[in-house]
């Protein structure tokens, strides 16, 4: 994936309104891997006694770094949606804490890219959360 490109991909997840508005940002990006963090928000609690961030917050990270990695695919091209995404939580995000997703799209196809992420706070050894899904592919490419 030449600079260029990688610069489209960034600009492209950059310009999701939701993505924005949950605080998003890439930490890395090329050759279908995303690196995507989300700063803790207290908007974002899901639970006002725990203080931990909504599932939904989590769900929404792990889909646009998992698209992100589809754009960022040399095969895939530079827009996708999700067909499916399968999320297993594994434990509460810590409250105070940044949530970063990495994502991989592994195979791709004609027509849909396959990817899995995972999503950590500070401590990567305990995953928060883990995806599988699969996006579409645009048309054109691979």
């Amino acid at each position: 994936m030449t600079q260029s490109e990688i610069n489209a991909a960034r600009q492209f997840i950059d310009a999701i309104p939701h993505s924005r508005r949950l605080g998003m940002k890439v930490e890395q990006l090329g050759e279908g891997r995303a690196i995507i963090s989300m700063p803790y928000d207290t908007l974002l609690i899901g639970d006002p006694v725990t203080k931990v961030i909504h599932g939904g917050a989590v769900s929404a990270l792990m889909d646009t770094a998992g698209g992100a990695a589809v754009v960022a695919h040399p095969l895939a091209g530079l827009g996708t949606a999700t067909l499916d995404l399968r999320i297993d939580y594994m434990r509460p995000a810590t409250p105070g804490q940044t949530i970063t997703a990495t994502a991989e799209c592994y195979h791709v196809t004609r027509t849909v890219a396959f990817v899995r992420a995972t999503a950590c706070d500070a401590d990567t050894d305990r995953p928060v959360a883990t995806a599988t899904g699969a996006f579409t592919v645009a048309k054109g490419r691979a």
